[in-house]
């Protein structure tokens, strides 16, 4: 499974979730079978004076990541993963390792 989460900063496993989705700082991608991990950043919509959630949901989309994990989504971002058929997970964990364990676990709902 590839797994997005929205981080503060490149940390890998141990990048803390970033408390915005649209104007983190980016997504670390994890396919949980062959544990390959990427840092996306999302340096564009930093600034952006709207529809960043909008604009972070579709390049996330087109990583092609089948589940997100973030603290927070809004409902058009909501609507962009809804339509590409991926699933999103909030969570409250600290960090990237964390909040995949969870998922994994089927912990996150």
């Amino acid at each position: 499974m590839k797994v997005a989460v929205a981080v503060t900063n490149d940390g890998g496993m141990d990048a803390r979730l970033d408390e915005r989705f649209g104007r983190a700082s980016g997504f670390v991608l994890v396919n949980t079978e062959t544990d390959e991990i990427l840092f996306v950043p999302n340096e564009q919509n930093l600034t952006s004076a709207q529809g960043a959630g909008i604009q972070a949901a579709q390049q996330v989309a087109a990583q092609h990541a089948e589940t997100v994990i973030m603290r927070h989504c809004g409902p058009k971002a909501f609507r962009v993963f809804s339509a590409a058929g991926i699933r999103v997970f909030l969570s409250s964990r600290a960090t990237v390792r964390e909040a995949i364990a969870d998922v994994l676990a089927g912990t996150l709902a």
